[in-house]
This record gives structure tokens, C-alpha cells and sequence, in this order.
């Protein structure tokens, strides 16, 4: 029998999961996917529990209740890939074999690279809300705080979900608003980018936007340490920023286990085609999302997209013939705004934000990169797509492959 082995279940490798077991004959084929957590968590279900709209409850569900009848799970940490004898080596020892991979093992934060950052005050002044841990402290910290200097920084990209940043100080402009503190709260985004975002378009409209709600953007911010007995952020070029509550979104890097089975760049980001999703290294090994150094947005919709083309690309090489799909690079991402009001963007490898409608030319009912009430609530109707759709694998009214219908150059 044949093997498909798939590391990390997460968004990625439980979709994998889903979409694999349907299509692969089971009396020919053996799935197993291997993660060292019980746990499944939606990520961008972080963003609102500082501001007391999401609890512990809504964002996370066990990982067996996406994964399908017929599909192994083993619950392990994992030593290392021996991509040259086609087998994994889980920490305990056991060997398993495969026939192909696919990665799956995305990314995580790791606020020990940036010196004073995880210190005595870590998760009592300095903050991360990108770890369940850190979102629950900080919602905690905001229970009581009465203002002064809210920073938020950006200490190095790539990062998971590049607009959440900025979803954070918008929320935390609107939250601090309606508690009457607004005008004791001095709210700072600070990024290594040179606006707002990544892509000009789009940077200048949520630049705009941080602007008219008076937060401050302080760019080109290549961020060295924390001072934190100082309560002051400094940068490589020794500007500092002064801080009461430090919100940083700390450096991100891929799994060890990347970097020990030498697949990976120095970030322990899976070396892969941008397009085919193939490892750089090996033919019969494949990477999905976060795990690996594509050039776009470690988002939950480009491994949405990613897993239509990772499917196709993966039964040509079962079957051996060429690829018949390719990856365009496609992301598309809601953006909180505060007060009740979303905006959105859709791009891809070459083409940045553009304004229109989406997904339907016209009608929408969606705007892109404008606000409106109707991009929250598809923000907030996101959550039960996730769980309920998404993450099974089922078919959804988006192509994978970016289309400039109902967009305005």
C-alpha cells in the first residue's frame, strides 16, 4: 500500500487531509498526519479577544473533529525528515515512511530572538496577541488599564497575517473610544515596512485611514531591542520609542525540524516553487502555507487557495505528468476597522490591491479597499466559514487563481 504522509494539522494539512481522502482509492492508499497538538486554534480569532469580543471558547475546537474516517493521526513531536530514504523520524524514535510529503507545519513565533523581549515583563507591560497566551493576558491587562503610551510594533516579516497589525491598533482606537479613554491613550504603529503595508495601493488607504482615527506610523523601524527597565523600544539605528504597553508581534520563523532535516531556509521556512509547491529539494515531497518561503501572505485564504493547486499538482505527480496548475499567488484578507466597519483586499504574485467589487463583478457584495458594515460582517461570518467549510476541505465560490473581474485599475 502507498503512503501520503502529511506534517502539521493545522489550517493547511487538515484541509490536505480532507480533500486527499476523498480522491485517493483507500484500499490503494494510506493518509497519516502527524502533530505534536491536540488543539486546533483559529488564529484570527486572536485579534478580538484583547477587546473582550472573542473568549478562549470561540477559537479553539479539538483537532480530531476536522480530520476524516480513514485518515491516521499520531500525536508526536517530530526529530526529522530523512527526505533521502523517504521516512520521518518522530521524537520516540518510530520511522515512517512515505511515498510522498507534504509539509504542513507552518509558523510560530519566537520572541526570544529580539534581546529584552521575553523578559520579567513579558505578558505584564510587553504583549504578544498572536499566541492564545498572550491574547488572553493582554485582554486581562486592558481590563484595568487606564492609558498612556500603546505601542505597537512589527519586530520583523514575515509575519503571520500581515493586516492584523493594523486591525489591532484600529480595534484599539475604537475600544479605548467607547471606554472614554481614547483621548489618555496615545496609540503608535510602528513597522519595518515603509507605510502602512506591503503593497503601495493598499498602504496609502490604510495609512489614510490610521491618520483620520490620529494614529501615529513610525516606518522604516528595524526594531534591535526592548529596554524594558527603560519602557523603550530602540531600533538598529538607536531611535527609541517610548512605551507604557508594548504590543509586539515578535519574529517569526518556521518549524526547527525544517532547519535540522535541511529543507529550509535560515528562517526554517521550507525551500519550495512559488507556482508548483514542489520542494526545491526533493520531487516527491510538497509544502503548504506558512510552512513554506513562498513570496506572498502567510494568510489562512493562501492556503486556502494553495491547498486547490497543492491537490491537482499532487495527483500529477502521483501519476506521473506534468503540472496542470500553478499557484498565482493569490490573498485575499478582511481588515478591521473599528466601529462596526471592515475593508477588504484581494491580490496576488504580481498584482497589488485594487478597488472594485468582490467576489461577484458589480454586485459584490463585498468593497474592496474601501470601509463599509457589510466587510465586517463577512470578517465575522469567516469564523463559521472556517470551521464549518474550510477547514473539511469543501468547495467554496472563490477560484483559486485571482481575477481581475469587477476590479478598477
Amino acid at each position: 500500500m502507498k503512503k501520503l504522509l502529511i506534517l502539521g494539522a493545522g489550517t493547511g494539512g487538515t484541509i490536505m487531509a480532507n480533500k486527499m481522502r476523498k480522491i485517493l482509492a483507500r484500499e490503494e492508499w494510506e493518509i497519516t498526519i502527524v502533530d505534536q497538538l491536540k488543539t486546533h486554534y483559529y488564529q484570527p480569532g486572536f485579534l478580538f479577544i484583547p477587546f473582550g469580543m472573542y473568549t478562549h471558547a470561540d477559537v479553539v475546537k479539538p483537532k480530531t473533529s476536522f480530520l476524516p474516517l480513514g485518515v491516521n493521526i499520531i500525536f508526536a513531536e517530530i526529530e526529522k525528515i530523512n527526505a533521502p530514504e523517504n521516512h520521518v523520524i518522530l521524537n520516540d524514535g518510530v520511522s515512517l515512511k512515505y511515498d510522498f510529503l507534504i509539509i504542513a507545519t507552518g509558523t510560530r513565533t519566537v520572541p526570544e530572538e529580539t534581546p529584552g523581549m521575553k523578559g520579567p515583563s513579558w505578558h505584564k507591560n510587553i504583549f504578544d496577541f498572536y499566541t492564545i497566551e498572550g491574547a488572553l493576558a493582554l485582554a486581562n491587562f486592558f481590563k484595568t488599564w487606564q492609558g498612556g503610551e500603546l505601542v505597537l510594533n512589527i519586530a520583523e516579516i514575515p509575519i503571520k497575517c500581515p493586516v492584523a497589525p493594523l486591525e489591532f491598533v484600529m480595534f484599539a482606537d475604537a475600544f479605548f473610544v467607547e471606554r472614554g479613554l481614547r483621548k489618555k491613550v496615545n496609540i503608535t504603529y510602528v513597522t519595518p515596512m515603509s507605510g502602512a503595508f506591503t503593497k503601495p495601493r493598499a498602504s496609502k488607504m490604510l495609512g489614510n485611514l490610521l491618520e483620520d482615527k490620529n494614529i501615529r506610523i513610525v516606518p522604516d523601524f528595524y526594531l534591535e531591542k526592548v529596554d524594558s527597565e527603560r519602557k523603550v523600544i530602540v531600533s538598529y539605528d538607536e531611535r527609541e520609542i517610548p512605551y507604557d504597553c508594548l504590543v509586539t508581534v515578535p519574529v517569526h520563523k518556521g518549524d526547527p525540524l525544517i532547519g535540522r532535516s535541511g529543507l529550509g531556509d535560515d528562517m526554517n521556512f521550507a525551500k519550495a516553487h512559488k507556482h508548483t509547491l514542489q520542494s526545491d529539494l526533493f520531487p516527491n515531497i510538497f509544502v503548504i502555507g506558512d510552512a513554506g518561503n513562498f513570496p506572498t501572505s502567510k494568510a489562512g485564504s493562501v492556503v486556502h487557495f494553495q491547498a486547490d493547486v497543492l491537490t491537482e499538482n499532487l495527483l500529477c505527480a502521483i501519476e506521473n505528468r506534468p503540472f496542470t496548475a500553478s499557484f498565482d499567488g493569490h490573498a485575499n484578507c478582511y481588515i478591521e476597522t473599528g466601529f462596526g466597519k471592515g475593508a477588504l483586499i484581494d491580490f496576488n504574485y504580481d498584482t497589488e490591491p485594487l478597488p472594485g467589487f468582490f467576489p461577484f463583478p458589480g454586485i459584490g457584495p463585498f468593497g474592496l479597499l474601501k470601509e463599509s458594515r457589510t466587510n465586517h460582517y463577512g470578517k465575522l461570518m469567516f469564523r463559521w466559514i472556517y470551521w464549518h467549510i474550510l477547514l473539511k476541505g469543501k468547495e467554496m465560490p472563490i477560484d483559486s487563481k485571482m481575477t481581475m473581474a469587477g476590479k478598477k485599475m
